[in-house]
């Protein structure tokens, strides 16, 4: 449905407070892991927050939306799970571990509050339908140069915390590629997988319970949507 979007804008206090929080998150996670790391899917959407809270276009906090709410609710459960001592997934056992320092995982901790806050922005800006598509776009080259150019599961890395086997595109474990399929099998159904089991979902639950974006906030989706002219709108 399509209601109203609310008139109020982002508040100022919101859009430091989060951009402080990222203005100390990258230069550590570039030193800590290297500039690879922000080619995660969920680094891509901390930045397309960056760039919602400022400009307060729909189409950067409904693209982030799209693709990491479902994601991340899965971190959430597990993180909840490993406090009460039943961990569902094992994907943030990280974050109970002593050998890390409590500054670095308190700033991974945004995986918990990110999901949230794009909603919030969402719901505040409107939610802009391109999204399902722009978004996919971004995950298809995402995964393309994480397959070929960064180093796989189990690799020689150049050092400890070189990020690896990104966005998963040679399987679940990062010790050693998958060995179900050939590789290009797996890398196609990521490529299918996850717009239609984890993007075109959110796509239809944000488009259906949240606001469009108001007639002023409707401009073309910028260059980094991969293509120069407006996308289809997805039903």
């Amino acid at each position: 449905m399509n209601r109203s979007t609310p008139s109020q804008t982002i508040p100022l206090w919101i859009k430091i407070a989060f951009t402080s929080f990222v203005a100390v998150l990258t230069p550590y996670y570039w030193i800590e892991y290297g500039p690879t790391n922000f080619l995660y899917f969920c680094d891509v959407a901390l930045f397309l927050a960056v760039a919602a809270v400022w400009t307060e276009r729909p189409i950067f906090a409904s693209m982030a939306a799209v693709g990491i709410t479902i994601p991340q609710l899965l971190w959430q459960v597990d993180f909840v799970g490993q406090l009460i001592g039943v961990p569902a997934t094992g994907m943030t056992n990280y974050m109970f571990d002593p050998g890390i320092s409590l500054f670095a995982r308190g700033l991974s901790f945004f995986h918990f509050w990110l999901p949230m806050l794009l909603i919030y922005l969402v719901w505040r800006l409107g939610y802009d339908r391109r999204a399902f598509v722009a978004w996919t776009g971004i995950a298809w080259l995402l995964l393309v140069v994480c397959y070929f150019l960064m180093p796989p599961a189990g690799a020689e890395l150049d050092f400890p915390n070189q990020p690896h086997n990104i966005n998963y595109v040679h399987g679940m474990d990062d010790a050693q590629p998958q060995q179900w399929m050939p590789g290009w099998a797996w890398l196609s159904m990521l490529f299918v997988g996850l717009p239609a089991v984890i993007y075109y979902p959110t796509h239809l639950v944000l488009k259906t319970f949240l606001p469009g974006p108001s007639p002023s906030s409707s401009q073309p989706v910028p260059a980094i949507s991969l293509t120069s002219s407006p996308l289809p709108e997805a039903s």
